[in-house]
């Protein structure tokens, strides 16, 4: 018989190691539960790292989530944190302390961040690319490996901050974009165009494999968001041709269609594109577009999801939204979130007070002109904008 010190010590050590093989698995399933019920918040793309006075009145709308870019922040070297996406040679340090403090105020306001860059290593985001579409990470080479490390430094970073509920691993991605691929071509099209660029460096599927492979190698429990093909069209999601293999994935898509009417350019016109009845060329033909044709786009991602045995709740609608003067805005994000909300997807709108543009700004009224929005944010004014826009309390009521 042991005597009673050594039994007791040899109890606690059976026990510390029951208690810790039951507890590393409830901590990777808390991370992953957030997203078992429907959550609804908002994109953060704004040029300033945004503080917690931002995020706590994100938070009172209704927000549980937002989805933060870090990209277009000014950093130690051209690409924030990257350093240089023609090379990336590991983390800049004084940037990660900025993203941490931006984490800090985030969680302080009670909200869940999703992270995602808008450049990656051969990839840089047009904007910061004099306009130029950077097709190099989709060429294979170097590229891909330099992501794949990148995205491995940054989890074994952010893994264990609080706030953290998501690593989104580039957003919009567009491998098919230089191939002649048209964007919105017919279910068989895209699915050809998968199936001659399988294990090719325009896969997807097998980008995100090797990058996410390598962020468990460091962080086993975090989700990892990805988004579709083709500027995370949602037709090019439904067209993969099976989910990818680790269990705490997220599959994204953005909603802006008939983006010939909900973005910019429509606003230019003198006679602007209208909703319901805009026709435009989606599927191989010409569709007009309703309520009816917003559900079925945006049913697409859900149908695949079932189709391979996925919960509705793996399915994000990650942005979505329309330019706050158009004046079918309010009734096409009422259809847009009515068809969302049917499956009970994840959803966040673009944008949240973003700092260097006002177009999709839903705070504002249509009486505020662009013209006012930047003049008071150059004299310093910005707290003087006014935020009574009928449009976010339309989406606050949803949320």
């Amino acid at each position: 018989m042991l005597p009673i010190n050594v039994k007791g010590a040899l109890n606690a050590v059976l026990l510390g190691t029951i208690v810790a093989a039951f507890s590393l698995p409830a901590v990777a399933a808390d991370l992953m539960s957030f997203w078992d019920t429907q959550q609804k918040g908002a994109n953060s793309f704004n040029k300033t790292p945004p503080d917690e006075a931002y995020f706590k009145a994100l938070a009172a709308t209704g927000a549980t989530w937002v989805r933060l870019t870090f990209s277009k922040w000014h950093g130690e070297d051209r690409d924030f944190l990257i350093g240089n996406a023609d090379r990336y040679q590991g983390l800049k340090e004084k940037d990660l302390a900025l993203l941490m403090r931006v984490l800090d105020a985030a969680s302080s306001a009670g909200l869940k961040v999703v992270i995602v860059p808008l450049s990656l290593p051969g990839a840089r985001w047009t904007q910061q690319n004099k306009g130029k579409f950077d097709d190099r990470l989709w060429r294979g080479g170097t590229y891909p490996e330099q992501a794949v490390r990148f995205w491995a430094d940054l989890a074994g970073r952010l893994k264990d901050h609080p706030a953290v509920a998501g690593y989104n691993l580039i957003n919009e991605p567009a491998p098919e974009k230089t191939t002649g691929l048209e964007e919105n071509a017919s279910m068989e099209v895209l699915r050809t165009w998968q199936e001659t660029h399988r294990n090719g460096p325009r896969d997807l599927q097998v980008f995100y494999r090797n990058v996410i492979d390598a962020i468990r190698k460091v962080d086993p429990a975090t989700p990892v968001m990805v988004d579709g093909g083709y500027y995370a069209n949602a037709r090019s999601l439904a067209a993969w041709p099976k989910p990818l293999d680790d269990a705490k994935v997220l599959y994204a898509f953005h909603m802006y269609e008939p983006y010939e009417a909900t973005s910019f350019p429509n606003m230019k016109h003198k006679f602007q594109l209208r909703y319901p009845g805009v026709e435009t060329r989606y599927g191989g033909t010409e569709i007009k577009w309703n309520r009816e044709a917003v559900a079925a786009h945006i049913k697409l991602p859900f149908e695949w999801a079932k189709m391979n045995g996925l919960s509705a709740n793996r399915i994000v609608m990650a942005e979505y939204g329309c330019m706050r003067l158009w004046p079918d805005c309010a009734a096409y994000l009422v259809d847009v979130m009515d068809a969302a909300d049917k499956y009970h997807g994840h959803r966040a709108f673009y944008a949240f007070r973003e700092d260097e543009w006002d177009g999709m700004d839903y705070e504002l009224p249509p009486s505020f002109k662009p013209g006012q929005f930047y003049w008071l944010r150059e004299q310093g004014k910005q707290d003087t904008i006014p935020r009574n826009g009928k449009l976010m309390m339309l989406l606050e009521k949803r949320m």
